[in-house]
């Protein structure tokens, strides 16, 4: 998002409504705050559906009107554009059977309960949003049109915008330079292979799977380097149990996460569901080798064995650990895969992005504009959720 609204103050005059923002220049937006109340992540969520649209509305009444409401998600019910990044129901069905109280422990049941609370509200606000004709949906990976045909009926006129990339950040010559540093910093030796996933929501991410793998792989000098806000606290078990406390690494974020790809050897991530996992996109164009679900929308950039590997199946740990061992032991092979990610991630840049977003909006006004009723325009207004 904040990529975009950079390359489209030129072009729109930008409202941002949001209750944070980062790395946007607030001297070319106009930033909106929405308060944040604290609590769990579900009450909040509620709070900022109705208080953003409260603020619109008082915005309203004061002269402040929009050409064109955007959202990235489902953030309100009035929007002219939205940004398809997950489709819960699919998300949902994947994961259901890790959604019930027996297969959990006690303690871990209020989590449970919000998570499942939290998935039902956001599966009812897509039966609302996606079915509206009226409401452009825009994805970021194709695979999301067949998910949304099949849980909500709606098809065609889906356009599909691919994230971009910085590639000033992002490749091969930034991260060698990078490398014995950062792992110095990790405390990751000269012969441990590490294995790197970016992101939060883990379980959506396949960490699970991906902890299975690193069960059969225990007899190599491997390491797993998980970077993201989420709580380990839901797999400290099956580490616990498989012995694997001194090679699973929990990391926080930064801002150069370059610094995270430049000490990894491999990207791995089997996304259950992952509209387009930009992590996966950014490691390609610092060269690493990457593998990949067919459930993460970045698959679409790959073709497997050439760029990157792909799993078929986001649950099987067994093929996925035979794919790291086999990279693990092929060297020419890993720089290979390496070189022609590189390659094909420097096609993706957020100038290519923006100007796909940017057409789709202008058509948007262009048909409102032509629409009954419709009054003329005054100012080219944007807002973003």
């Amino acid at each position: 998002m904040a990529e975009w609204i950079a390359h489209l103050t030129d072009d729109f005059e930008i409202h941002v409504y949001s209750q944070d923002v980062e790395d946007i220049d607030l001297s070319k937006v106009v930033w909106h705050r929405i308060p944040q109340l604290r609590g769990p992540h579900l009450l909040n969520y509620l709070w900022w559906f109705l208080a953003n649209h409260m603020c619109r509305v008082w915005n309203g009444l004061r002269g402040l009107n929009f050409d064109l409401v955007f959202s990235p998600g489902i953030n309100c019910l009035d929007p002219d554009a939205v940004s398809v990044h997950i489709v819960f129901a699919e998300f949902v069905r994947r994961v259901q059977s890790e959604l019930t109280f027996s297969k959990n422990s006690v303690s871990s049941w209020p989590r449970l309960l919000h998570r499942k609370l939290y998935y039902r509200l956001a599966i009812f606000l897509e039966g609302i949003v996606f079915t509206n004709p009226a409401i452009q949906l825009i994805l970021t990976a194709a695979q999301s049109g067949k998910e949304i045909e099949r849980f909500y009926g709606r098809n065609g006129g889906f356009p599909v915008v691919s994230s971009g990339l910085d590639h000033t950040s992002f490749n091969p010559s930034r991260c060698s330079c990078l490398r014995v540093t950062a792992r110095a910093a990790l405390g990751l030796a000269a012969d441990r292979f590490a294995i790197l996933l970016i992101g939060n929501d883990w379980r959506k991410k396949g960490l699970l799977t991906l902890l299975r793998a690193m069960r059969e792989l225990a007899a190599l000098p491997v390491d797993l380097l998980v970077v993201g806000r989420d709580s380990p606290e839901p797999f400290n078990g099956f580490i616990r149990d498989n012995r694997l406390e001194g090679c699973v690494h929990f990391l926080p974020p930064r801002k150069d996460v370059e610094f995270y790809y430049a000490a990894a050897d491999l990207y791995a991530g089997p996304s259950l569901e992952d509209t387009f996992a930009l992590p996966a996109a950014e490691a390609m164009a610092c060269g690493l080798p990457v593998i990949i679900s067919t459930r993460a929308g970045a698959s679409e950039l790959i073709k497997n064995g050439i760029d990157g590997l792909i799993l078929d199946d986001p649950t099987d740990a067994q093929l996925l650990a035979t794919m790291i061992r086999n990279l693990y032991g092929d060297i020419e092979f890993r720089s290979r895969l390496g070189r022609g990610a590189s390659e094909t991630a420097r096609k993706y840049t957020w100038e290519r992005s923006s100007r796909e977003l940017r057409a789709i909006f202008e058509d948007i006004l262009q048909r409102k504009s032509k629409s009954p009723g419709n009054p003329p325009r005054k100012t080219p207004g944007s807002t973003t959720q």
